[in-house]
C-alpha cells in the first residue's frame, strides 16, 4: 500500500526565532503538536492569542484545523473557537486563542505545547434550496438529547 505524504509549507516569523516546527508526540498521534513561540500570560476573563511564530500553507485540496490539547484543559485552560480553521489563503501568523476556566493567572512558556494541528481534506460541496423532509420524531432543540 502506497501512502501519499502531504507537505505543509511553513515560514518562521522574523521576530520569532524560537518558533518550533509542529511535531507528533508519538507514532500513534492523530495530530501534530503546536508550540508557543514566546511566553504568554493567561489572565482570567480574557482571551489570549498565543503566538506559534509560524505562517502556514496547506496543500491544495486541504485546509488546516487547530484543535485543543486535553492536557491544558485539565489545568483549566481551554481553546476558544475550537476547532479553529486555517484557510489555504490565510497569510498571517497562526495564533491560538486560549482562556482560563478556573484559577488565577497562568504563564505558558515558549516551547510549551498549546494546541494540535491536522491537515483536513476539502470536500467539493454545493448548497441548494429544496425541501428537507423530517424523518425523525425529534422535536427538541439545541441540547435536547442530553439530561
Amino acid at each position: 500500500m502506497r501512502t501519499t505524504v502531504l507537505s505543509v509549507d511553513l515560514e518562521r516569523m522574523p521576530d520569532a526565532p524560537g518558533a518550533r516546527m509542529p511535531e507528533m508526540a508519538t507514532a500513534g498521534s492523530a495530530c501534530f503538536d503546536l508550540y508557543a513561540a514566546e511566553d504568554a500570560e493567561l489572565l482570567p476573563g480574557q482571551v489570549t492569542l498565543v503566538r506559534t511564530g509560524l505562517r502556514m500553507r496547506a496543500p491544495p485540496g486541504t485546509f488546516l484545523e487547530i484543535r485543543p490539547r486535553s492536557g491544558l484543559s485539565t489545568r483549566g485552560v481551554i481553546m476558544v473557537n475550537a476547532p479553529g480553521t486555517i484557510d489555504r489563503d490565510y497569510p498571517l501568523e497562526v495564533k491560538v486563542p486560549l482562556a482560563i476556566l478556573f484559577g488565577g493567572p497562568r504563564t505558558l512558556h515558549a516551547g510549551e505545547r498549546v494546541a494540535q494541528i491536522r491537515v483536513v481534506p476539502e470536500s467539493p460541496t454545493a448548497f441548494r434550496w429544496g425541501k428537507v423532509e423530517v424523518t425523525t420524531d425529534r422535536t427538541g432543540g439545541f441540547g435536547s438529547t442530553g439530561a
